[in-house]
């Protein structure tokens, strides 16, 4: 804590947006400012005071009234906006929560319990919700859990099968520095561009923000970049990329036609692909045509994605001449066959034979994550172990509503047929799955299934609001940490900056408390506080190091200490290339598989196994478009991180008439009678949302884009979201039966002027609270 006068006093926190000072006056959030050492600190950090005191912050234990009165059970009303709940005590919750953990557990077995925390909920190593969750309900006898993520379930499971498990790592958390990028790199090709507000966020946040300015300088030493999206903001002005806009979702087609003009102009890399490759005769055969009689030429993909032939053909000649870098986003693998990108992007690098050289070869998330291309931390960081959870029984990630509407189902998953759980009890903390999920229609019914609904909040989102029993968290302001994220230059204290809103407790606090009822607090605690936790995994993990680091007290006494080992000249696939028979790929090659015989064994239609071309329902040009003609992208928000803090002051100042702000070209916003303000509803046959009108040409024609995250708000019939939430009309299906990951970036809609009176925005509205039951 450091006076600044006028009674204020500046706090260092972090946040999954980065590090910041945090500005208190008599235990009142009054402001924030950037920490000195960030180069491009994000404003979304102007979030915090006007979300740390919000009306919607969770005071007390609170249960849904209907379920103290009828106990257990489905309930199709749980979400229902005028849903009351009645405030307990804490005991009183906890007592009811233990009860209900055990009945469940011995009724029907752990595995219908559902452990569903997504993460982002805190920066912190130590008070991190889904690790903290996931320990807990170890220690009682496990749960089913999630595996993959929302953000890049496809890269998590295809890549393994093409690249093996460690490459995918390195793929993820290893990938070449900006600094590396602009030494080596000729040319940046970079399918859903490089956007520079998805780089304000890392996993634990970072001490600074170096992707923006590891661009500029890339741009500035003459890195040329190529942008395909329908965006053109998807990459900075001052990058002087040229702008590809093609239509969404045809990213696979033309990266086959990129491939047919090296293959077809004899500048494939044939050393390359005999010695480092399995299939590049299966891929070839594709690409001209031979399996099915469909060259993929420049000419063929220009009838679907609707990009000149002759700027491919001499883009594929470019790449050849120089050190090329082969970009596929995570916001591409966010659609249906979303696996056919990633394919396609490895196979255009084994083909230009770049793979394993410095700045060069192939990337999945430039422009994704903060983190991505900020360096690599080798010795980890502090965590607090999860423990074992002895339950076999898991579901992917965006596959929850399927879980709940269809126990005892069978689905596909990466080449086993599994079987949905019966879940009875979903325990949720650190997420907001309706912000995540697709279809919240279908989610709030999903919801409806279980018979009790936990969930740890700060405040009352929608989740939150589909529970009943919730139990209020403190935030990371009100509590000490340390925060780092993978690649970082600093390990960072977090001390304490403000008291606990209300009863607000400790989620740490909260678990240890139910595990005494459960008898499990020895094994959960280990007989420590948070403060001795919080010294035993600093202390656990600068054992672990090589440097001499200060210990716990001066650490943090300094605020933070360097992180040792940071590598940041890093070569993906660099000793493979340098010699593949001594570090061979953990594939069933040992190679780069552009044919995968085991994806191939699957036999899945969806997915076959080489990269092609499988065209899906929500895009221009199919028939489904013909009745909604508007494709909507459903990008990340650039006003706060996924949902949060979305009643923030700079998320509140990109909204328009309170609701969020979707844009669209000035032609289809003409040729509808739509000017800019005006509220427009936005639907499709699964939904509707309300949301307020930007013109801008920085979107291509047929194109409008609303980002994720406004808060769901279920208040007005009229439509689905008031507020504005694409989700309420994304589709809820797998990108396909490998990695059945999300598909809420793309999908197609209409959107009309709201004429008449406009409902009331609700979804920072508290629900009713009764006192006394």
């Amino acid at each position: 804590m450091t006076p600044t006068g006028d009674g204020v006093a500046s706090y260092p926190t972090s946040s999954h947006w980065g590090a910041y000072q945090v500005l208190v006056r008599d235990d009142t959030v009054v402001g924030v400012r950037p920490d000195p050492g960030d180069p491009a600190p994000s404003p979304v950090i102007g979030n915090a005071p006007g979300a740390q005191h919000h009306a919607t912050r969770i005071g007390r234990p609170s249960v849904r009234r209907r379920w103290l009165e009828h106990g257990p059970g489905p309930d199709e009303r749980r979400g229902h906006p005028d849903d009351e709940y009645v405030a307990v005590d804490w005991d009183t919750a906890l007592d009811l929560l233990a009860g209900e953990l055990d009945r469940v557990r011995t009724a029907h077995g752990n595995a219908a319990i559902y452990g569903g925390s997504y993460g982002w909920a805190s920066a912190g190593r130590f008070h991190h919700a889904q690790s903290q969750l996931h320990r807990f309900l170890n220690t009682i006898g496990g749960y089913t859990r999630s595996r993959t993520s929302y953000s890049h379930a496809a890269v998590e499971v295809l890549l393994p099968h093409v690249v093996g498990a460690p490459g995918t790592h390195d793929l993820l958390h290893r990938p070449a520095t900006w600094e590396a990028v602009a030494e080596h790199t000729d040319l940046i090709v970079t399918f859903g561009g490089l956007r520079v507000s998805n780089t304000w966020t890392s996993s634990g946040g970072r001490a600074a923000h170096t992707a923006e300015p590891g661009m500029r300088d890339a741009a500035r030493r003459g890195v040329r970049i190529v942008s395909v999206s329908p965006l053109r903001d998807d990459t900075l002005d001052g990058l002087g990329a040229e702008w590809l806009p093609a239509s969404p979702g045809t990213d696979t087609a033309i990266l086959l036609a990129l491939i047919h003009v090296l293959f077809d102009e004899g500048l494939a890399d044939k050393d390359f692909l005999a010695r480092y490759a399995v299939g590049a005769e299966q891929l070839r055969d594709h690409v001209l045509g031979g399996t099915d009689g469909v060259p993929k030429t420049p000419e063929w993909a220009a009838g679907i994605s609707e990009v000149d032939p002759g700027f491919l053909r001499d883009l594929a000649r470019r790449m050849a001449r120089g050190r090329t870098l082969v970009n596929v986003g995570w916001s591409v693998q966010r659609a249906r066959y979303g696996e056919q990108p990633l394919w396609a992007g490895i196979a255009l690098a084994a083909c230009l034979g770049q793979i394993g050289l410095p700045g060069g070869g192939f990337a999945a998330g430039y422009g994704s994550m903060g983190n991505y291309g900020g360096g690599a931390t080798p010795g980890g960081l502090p965590r607090l172990a999860q423990g074992a959870n002895p339950v076999d029984s898991f579901i992917p990630a965006a596959r929850v509503a399927d879980m709940l509407l269809h126990p005892g189902e069978p689905f596909d998953f990466d080449g086993r047929r599994l079987t949905y759980p019966d879940v009875r009890l979903v325990y949720w903390a650190g997420g907001n799955p309706f912000h995540h999920h697709q279809d919240l229609a279908r989610l709030g019914r999903a919801f409806g299934r279980p018979e009790t609904v936990v969930v740890h909040e700060t405040h009352w989102t929608a989740t939150a609001r589909h529970a009943d029993i919730v139990l209020p968290a403190t935030t990371s302001l009100e509590r000490d940490d340390f925060a780092a994220s993978q690649g970082d230059l600093r390990l960072r204290v977090m001390p304490r900056a403000v008291a606990a809103h209300g009863e607000a407790r400790d989620e740490y606090d909260t678990y240890a408390a139910l595990a005494r009822r459960l008898g499990a607090a020895q094994e959960f605690t280990e007989d420590r506080t948070s403060a001795e936790w919080l010294r035993h995994l600093y202390e656990e993990w600068r054992a672990g190091q090589e440097a001499d680091l200060p210990a716990f007290d001066a650490f943090w006494a300094a605020g933070g200490v360097d992180i040792p080992g940071r590598a940041e000249d890093v070569t993906l696939f660099g000793a493979f290339r340098e010699d593949p028979e001594a570090h061979p790929l953990r594939t069933p090659s040992g190679r780069v598989e552009l044919y995968s015989a085991t994806i191939a064994g699957f036999d899945y239609a969806d997915c076959p196994g080489h990269p092609a071309w499988l065209a899906p329902e929500e895009r221009l040009g199919s028939a489904r478009s013909e009745e909604w003609p508007l494709l909507l992208i459903a990008n990340q928000p650039s006003g706060r991180l996924h949902s949060q803090q979305d009643m923030g002051a700079h998320s509140r100042s990109q909204k328009i008439a309170d609701r969020a702000p979707i844009r669209l070209h000035p032609e289809d916003a003409a040729a509808r009678g739509i000017g800019d303000g005006d509220v427009v509803r936005v639907f499709n046959d699964r939904g509707s949302c309300l949301a307020g009108v930007r013109t801008s040409s920085d979107l291509r024609r047929g194109v409008v884009q609303l980002s994720t995250g406004a808060w769901f708000d279920p208040s007005s019939a009229e439509v689905t979201c008031a507020h504005g939430n694409p989700n309420a009309l994304t589709a809820d299906v797998g990108t396909s039966a490998l990695s059945q990951g999300c598909t809420g970036q793309l999908v197609l809609v209409q959107v009309e002027r709201h004429d008449g009176p406009v409902p009331p925005m609700r979804a920072f509205d508290p629900p009713k609270i009764v006192e006394r039951y």
